[in-house]
């Protein structure tokens, strides 16, 4: 049973005249007639009782015709579905970031993509690098903004860098100024330090006790265990500073005195990362290509 035969038959119900239904439907009255003899055949039934100048329904016929108009106007429904999506019109875009991404990055980025795209719904989830090509291996997202390089033990991910960002020191204005007052700091002016410190599995945490550990020394936590917002907010509160992306602190800089590290300084790269095995469907291609270009 094929769709078109179903709608030569719902047109000739309609009409009850084979001629006037293969003008509606822009066919040969030959064809159409054979495409409905075929789907009787199948049906195993005479849909029409055909006497000259008069066509009516058979019992058969009269139950077909409301399932008919129903497949029809389900496969109508569905190609409008498919275009919509196809023309970016609705859908959805899973998009994984780390917080401090989601704080920095973002925020722009999607209120230009939710302006061209407003039908297309974003579901971002905010999580370490590590938690985030998890969800990207199961196929919980479409899309991942992570810290390069990623852990040795992940799946087969295509990733893009997409830029290299650099930290800063994060200080309360009323507190003493880090590296004695100097305008650029160095990791060794942290020893010593009360550091406000992000919650283990947190790329901005491993990159800074490595880097104090380089240094030669162990840094000191005044407080640990928090995500990007709470450790800016206990940064304001004068429990220590903390080391963060030079993005986030530039939006979050109320309340805050910002302090550039010292050369060569500290830096991450960020890579948009999705499966190799999997092209991510077509609104996350073009949210993929407003990150690249923005």
């Amino acid at each position: 049973m094929q769709l078109q035969q179903l709608q030569y038959f719902v047109a000739v119900a309609e009409t009850r005249h084979f001629t006037r239904a293969a003008e509606v439907v822009h066919v040969a009255q030959p064809s159409l007639s054979q495409q409905i003899k075929a789907l009787e055949r199948e049906l195993g039934a005479d849909l029409f009782l055909r006497a000259r100048g008069n066509i009516t329904l058979t019992d058969a016929g009269e139950a077909l015709l409301p399932l008919a108009r129903r497949i029809l106007a389900d496969a109508d429904t569905a190609r409008h579905e498919v275009q919509e999506l196809a023309q970016l019109r609705r859908g959805r875009v899973r998009l994984g970031a780390t917080p401090s991404l989601c704080t920095g990055l973002l925020p722009d980025v999607l209120r230009a993509f939710h302006d061209r795209y407003p039908g297309i719904q974003l579901l971002i989830e905010e999580g370490g690098s590590h938690d985030l090509v998890r969800e990207l291996a199961r196929g919980a997202l479409d899309l991942a903004l992570v810290v390069l390089p990623l852990p040795t033990a992940s799946p087969a991910l295509t990733t893009v860098e997409l830029l290299r960002e650099d930290l800063v020191v994060v200080s309360s204005p009323e507190s003493p100024r880090p590296g004695g007052g100097r305008r650029a700091v160095r990791i060794t002016d942290l020893e010593g330090e009360r550091l406000v410190m992000f919650r283990h599995g947190y790329d901005l945490r491993e990159l800074t006790v490595a880097a104090c550990r380089s240094a030669g020394f162990e840094p000191d936590f005044a407080v640990e265990g928090g995500e990007m917002d709470a450790v800016l907010g206990f940064v304001r509160a004068g429990l220590g500073m903390a080391v963060v992306p030079r993005m986030v602190a530039a939006r979050s800089g109320r309340g805050l005195r910002v302090t550039p590290l010292a050369r060569p300084g500290l830096h991450r790269t960020i890579a948009l990362a999705h499966r190799s095995d999997v092209a991510p469907p077509r609104a996350a291609r073009e949210l993929q290509r407003m990150l690249l270009e923005r």
